[in-house]
């Protein structure tokens, strides 16, 4: 086990396996030394940890954990495509969609949550630019959905 697995295991966040798409799409690909991992949703063991927009149905507090919860299967699907998470030299963007009721505004504070624990996971290495988009709907009614892209070595 590498020091990244190492740190998110010391926070009670080992790293999953990497969980099945839910259409016709493979988890992750590689382009050069840049990692692109389709979007990911907030799956424990194949379950969506909730459903619902955030500001409804879902609190942002909850869908803060539903984003971290993301970004933990976005590594996953990263490991999976270069096996040792210690290759990966920098976390370059992320983008988080958060199904919204109308008028919430809190997306960025949602998406923070997989900010966070890519930076707990990747040190300085996981600052990175990133987008936090409101939208409708997504996937299976999932309050959030996050993507990201990494630089290996």
């Amino acid at each position: 086990m590498g020091a990244v697995e190492q740190r998110l295991a010391a926070l009670g966040t080992p790293v999953p396996e990497v969980a099945a798409p839910v259409a016709a799409y493979v988890p992750a690909v590689r382009a050069g030394s840049l990692v692109f991992t389709s979007g990911q949703l907030p799956l424990v063991d194949g379950q969506l940890m909730g459903t619902g927009l955030v500001g409804a149905e879902v609190t942002p507090e909850a869908a803060h954990a539903m984003a971290a919860r993301c970004a933990l299967n976005a590594i996953a699907a990263v490991r999976g495509l270069v096996g040792d998470l210690d290759r990966v030299t920098r976390v370059v963007k992320v983008v988080g969609f958060v199904a919204s009721a109308p008028g919430f505004t809190g997306q960025p504070a949602v998406v923070n949550g997989a900010s966070e624990l890519l930076g707990a996971a990747f040190g300085e290495a996981g600052v990175h630019a990133r987008s936090a988009v409101g939208v409708a709907a997504l996937p299976l009614g999932a309050p959030v959905e996050v993507e990201v892209i990494v630089e290996v070595g």
